[in-house]
């Protein structure tokens, strides 16, 4: 049963952790970042600092070794049970939200955390972006105008990915998206090789099974939702459109550099446009009802904070 925006649905599979009582379990050593660190990490409009870090992202962290170290358990104990010989499993976390809420971040800001566990120094971040279909390929299907949906994807090849990553293949290779210009870029790639820890982020990627078949949610061991008021995400998304009008559009090789020269008033009117089009309906129909199905759910303030955190119950 999805979670609704204003309150916790009763009964439910979830406990809800207010910030300042989540902030209270961070772990006892030191794994912050520098300021620095930090500054580099965050996304475009995204409001990440050092009391985030420390009170939000540290308590995720711990919980996250705890669960990394319950599956390396699990899969040990399942080996010798078997009579096999125990190989090394990487520890698998998906990170799902809408376009603008900030799951990049989270993302990359994880991926800096986990490296600096003890156990799992090899740490590898794959965005969905590199499984979309080329954009003559969506032009050929009709689809140019719902890219971000779920059909927009090559969902074989990002399950394939995954399932060579997770199943300890040597090395594994991905497609290249580029933001800039906005597609695949030929002959360029990704490769992962025996990951401790792989992040997959994306719009979709706990999306339940299609007639029976294997999801990529299947895959993971833990997963996470970056959630936040759909009006305060529409407000974060135009406000993304606006800097990025002053800073990647203004090149000529950008896919939307004819944006780069309209008026304020012109620039807010086209993100609303494309938010009310695109991203929302995408967002209401296809990425929201998966939160439900996440372990862990950030829930966002209008500024950007993690307001509290829902867990599911074990």
């Amino acid at each position: 049963m999805p979670i609704p925006d204003t309150a916790v649905a009763h009964p439910t599979p979830f406990v809800e952790i207010p910030r300042g009582e989540w902030s209270q379990l961070a772990p006892k050593e030191h794994l912050s970042l520098t300021e620095t660190e930090i500054v580099q990490l965050r996304g475009l409009g995204d409001r990440l600092d050092m009391q985030e870090v420390q009170e939000v992202y540290l308590p995720l962290s711990r919980l996250l070794t705890l669960y990394a170290a319950g599956a390396r358990n699990l899969h040990a104990e399942t080996s010798r049970f078997l009579g096999e010989r125990a190989g090394r499993t990487p520890f698998v976390i998906g990170v799902a939200g809408s376009v603008a809420v900030g799951k990049s971040t989270v993302a990359r800001l994880l991926r800096e955390l986990t490296k600096r566990w003890p156990d799992t120094p090899r740490v590898e971040l794959v965005t969905t972006d590199g499984f979309l279909y080329p954009n003559a390929e969506l032009e050929r299907r009709g689809i140019m105008d719902r890219k971000g949906f779920p059909e927009s994807y090559d969902r074989r090849s990002l399950l394939r990915f995954v399932s060579q990553v997770k199943s300890g293949a040597t090395e594994v290779r991905a497609p290249y998206y580029s933001h800039l210009v906005y597609d695949i870029v030929p002959d360029a790639e990704i490769v992962v090789r025996q990951p401790d820890v792989l992040i997959v982020e994306g719009l979709n990627v706990l999306a339940p099974p299609v007639h029976g078949r294997l999801a990529l949610s299947d895959l993971f061991d833990f997963t996470i939702y970056v959630d936040a008021k759909t009006k305060d995400i529409e407000a974060w998304y135009v406000d993304r459109f606006l800097a990025l009008q002053e800073e990647a559009f203004a090149s000529p090789d950008s896919f939307f550099h004819r944006f780069a020269s309209l008026s304020r008033s012109d620039a807010v009117e086209t993100a609303t446009q494309v938010w009310r089009a695109i991203n929302e309906p995408n967002l209401l129909e296809n990425v929201l009802p998966t939160r439900s199905r996440a372990t862990l759910v950030l829930k966002k303030a209008a500024d950007h904070k993690v307001s509290s955190v829902l867990l599911r119950k074990i």
